[in-house]
């Protein structure tokens, strides 16, 4: 159970940021998950694990699905999903084509998350993005 308990709708945020070292190399993912009231974001839920080997573009669509899955279980009315990934949201908005098939699996898989409640995609600079890095690094560091 979150900190949160079964506190569900209002206002979501996902951060999340998936790391390679070596392009394919060991791989991790990091998402955080924050409720927004009164203006205020509170960490509700993170996650943060090796994923083996892979590419710093699968990293991200996997850190992403990941942090989508944490907001599902709160059945946010609306969601704000913010990466430093300009591919990923590029392509999640439908601006870049997904070329890669495994990456065209992972994004039909966000896609299908996303679609589960109203949502905003927003790029950010890596500096905004701060606790997923940590927490992707994290998991890259203890492997």
């Amino acid at each position: 159970m979150t900190p949160l308990g079964d506190r569900t709708g209002g206002h979501w945020v996902v951060y999340s940021d998936g790391a390679s070292r070596g392009n394919p190399g060991r791989a991790a993912i990091g998402a955080a998950l924050y409720r927004v009231e009164d203006g205020r974001a509170s960490l509700v839920d993170q996650v943060s694990e090796s994923i083996g080997q892979a590419t710093n573009n699968v990293a991200e669509y996997k850190a992403l699905i990941e942090g989508l899955k944490l907001a599902e279980r709160h059945r946010p009315d609306r969601l704000t999903v913010r990466a430093d990934s300009q591919l990923l949201i590029r392509q999640l908005e439908g601006r870049y084509r997904v070329k890669n098939p495994v990456l065209q699996a992972l994004h039909l898989e966000a896609k299908r998350l996303l679609e589960k409640f109203p949502h905003k995609l927003e790029h950010i600079p890596r500096e905004q993005n701060a606790v997923a890095d940590a927490l992707a690094n994290a998991a890259l560091d203890g492997m």
